[in-house]
């Protein structure tokens, strides 16, 4: 099955920069679905140095064709300078779930 589906993963500092982050993404559509996930030990290397930070974790379940405008989305709202934007291409899934999906976006 060939879909269209990506599901996008963006780590945030905090509650309140994930929910409005996923409030955005729903609400212009460019989200069929968002995940928050809590407590996320996050480490890292940033100048020079390893970081361990606490974060929550946006699972963005969107499409290939909204990729760029979610990209955009979130670069304007979060407040990192540079945000984990990675988008992960579905290449299975419930047809059922994924024609929700892609009928929820856009």
């Amino acid at each position: 099955m060939t879909t269209s589906a990506l599901i996008v993963l963006c780590t945030c500092p905090d509650s309140s920069a994930a929910d409005a982050i996923a409030t955005a993404l729903l609400e212009a559509r460019l989200a069929a679905c968002v995940n928050r996930i809590e407590g996320v030990e996050s480490l890292y290397r940033w100048e020079g140095s390893i970081q361990k930070d606490q974060e929550v974790l946006l699972l963005i379940k969107t499409t290939a064709v909204a990729f760029g405008e979610v990209e955009s989305t979130i670069s304007d709202l979060h407040p990192y300078e540079l945000p984990e934007i990675i988008g992960v291409p579905v290449t299975q899934g419930s047809a059922p779930y994924l024609d929700w999906l892609t009928k929820s976006v856009g």
